[in-house]
């Protein structure tokens, strides 16, 4: 589950970066071919968390003409299969999960999961690049889009996107450091300075600790404790100490990602 959420928020920010390129500048590479069909679920609004669900992500182990063969995060084995008319995408270096929320990037007016666009940092001048399926080799880790047979873990793609290593390097350690740095999740219980809220990532309970220090934000407005409701959505910034989450930053209406003064997933501190 945490995994597809974490892939699913990057991925649909470069897919929704793609589709504007795609409409400036309706031109594909020799070889590609740019029809983008109902079936593919890749139209003018890419993006949504509804189509993150067609589909699966992992590691390429095998590489061959007309298929891949990959390893998913939980150990599942899957082949893709493509063909002429797959969109074959790579995701520019370092584009996938700056500065995701608030809705002001170029997504196309997708919505988000916490009914934010998913664009941020992805502006015009760095879109997706339409690439060849024998430019995805093994070991890299590929978003795939298309028809799923968990029967006989196999995938009919119409859209694939090979992933910037460093992105999913960061998306790791996104995941490693969730409850321990940053939350994100649905308000079950406020209980005076006590936030109580269902993980997005692990569906778990978690209990927030508000102080005299902790800012409060719904999207780009300046807001109180009291503002918070049950049923809200929260990305909450802070820090785990002695079991208890204190924290310096709650974004009401924000997810994976928020308005201004919680951009999202940052990238992780220097190690």
């Amino acid at each position: 589950m945490k995994h597809r959420l974490l892939f699913a928020l990057a991925v649909a920010t470069v897919l929704a970066a793609a589709a504007v390129a795609q409409d400036s500048n309706p031109a594909s590479p020799s070889g590609q071919n740019s029809s983008q069909g109902p079936a593919g679920g890749y139209g003018r609004r890419p993006g949504g968390m509804g189509m993150m669900g067609r589909g699966t992500m992992g590691t390429v182990t095998e590489a061959a003409a007309d298929h891949y063969t990959i390893k998913t995060e939980t150990g599942d084995v899957y082949t893709v299969h493509f063909d002429s008319n797959t969109r074959i995408l790579k995701q520019p270096a370092g584009g996938g999960m700056r500065g995701q929320g608030g809705g002001d990037g170029q997504s196309g007016g997708s919505q988000g999961v916490g009914g934010q666009g998913m664009g941020g940092g992805m502006g015009r001048g760095n879109p997706p690049q339409q690439i060849k399926a024998s430019d995805i080799k093994v070991g890299d880790v590929i978003r795939v889009m298309g028809d799923v047979d968990a029967a006989a873990k196999a995938v009919t793609a119409s859209a694939l996107l090979q992933l910037d290593p460093a992105t999913v390097q960061q998306m790791r350690q996104m995941e490693a450091n969730f409850g321990k740095t940053w939350l994100a999740g649905t308000v079950t219980a406020i209980d005076g300075t006590k936030i109580t809220l269902t993980g997005a990532m692990d569906n778990a309970p978690h209990t927030v600790v508000a102080d005299e220090n902790t800012t409060f934000r719904k999207r780009r407005d300046p807001v109180t404790l009291a503002d918070i409701q049950v049923g809200d959505t929260v990305r909450v910034d802070g820090a785990l100490k002695d079991g208890v989450f204190t924290a310096t930053a709650v974004n009401v209406g924000g997810m994976m990602g928020g308005g201004e003064g919680s951009s999202g997933p940052r990238s992780p501190p220097p190690q």
